[in-house]
């Protein structure tokens, strides 16, 4: 089956190589080199990847994965930047970005990760299929969590969650009063281990916390376990 992917690169000949790359192993790519026509492809046409690199003319790659966030867009993205500082990989995982690759890439790796997208994309396309009606809807007090329609609601209030953030919130609740160190959530969460990016972690919990906890600062649902990691608390309604 082929996937369709969009690739976005200002750079001619890596463009050029990322496409052919990917028809080799069965995706069919279109290749934009703006950030504005891309974010507006992006939006409105069905793609299975996005690669997306972090410099572009007119709108930079970081702004685009933010808006596509913000629209509940799901369709993962691969981060391709030629910055080699932490506080732009990091920015990119925390806005919604599936991976990210460093260049300069081999063409190898990067047909390694985009397998790496989809197959993760096929467990979590296969999980939410298998889960049985009645584990479809988490209730923890005031707290429900709908799976299948990627929602959540507090005390009967819409709960506004980016992509990242819900994924992780509803990873918690699958396993209440299991205790996740950082590197395990960045794992399951984001789809690889990285160490020195458990911080990213720490961020998206604390955003959640902010969102559904009543006192964040003395939080009933995601729970510190100082030294070790967090965890959900282990009480259903």
């Amino acid at each position: 089956m082929s996937r369709r992917v969009l690739v976005v690169e200002d750079d001619p000949d890596i463009g050029r190589l990322v496409t052919l790359q990917l028809a080799e192993i069965g995706c069919d790519c279109k290749l934009i080199d703006d950030g504005v026509s891309a974010l507006a492809e992006a939006q409105t046409g069905r793609y299975d990847l996005v690669i997306l690199d972090l410099m572009l003319p007119r709108l930079d790659g970081l702004q685009i994965c933010r808006r596509l966030r913000e629209r509940d867009h799901r369709t993962p993205v691969l981060m391709l930047t030629a910055k080699s500082t932490e506080l732009d990989r990091v920015l990119g995982l925390e806005l919604g970005a599936d991976d990210y690759l460093t260049k300069p890439f081999s063409m190898l790796e990067l047909a390694a990760r985009v397998k790496g997208v989809f197959r993760r994309a096929e467990q979590a396309a296969a999980a939410q299929v298998e889960t049985t009606p009645d584990a479809k809807l988490i209730e923890v007090d005031d707290l429900r969590i709908d799976l299948q329609r990627h929602e959540a609601q507090i005390a009967g209030r819409a709960v506004e969650l980016t992509a990242k953030e819900f994924e992780l919130l509803a990873f918690f609740a699958r396993s209440p009063g299991r205790v996740f160190t950082r590197a395990q959530l960045l794992d399951q969460v984001w789809g690889y281990t990285h160490s020195g990016y458990e911080h990213t972690v720490n961020s998206h919990i604390n955003r959640l916390r902010s969102k559904i906890e009543s006192d964040p600062g003395n939080p009933a649902f995601i729970q510190t376990v100082w030294g070790v990691g967090y965890k959900f608390a282990d009480r259903r309604a």
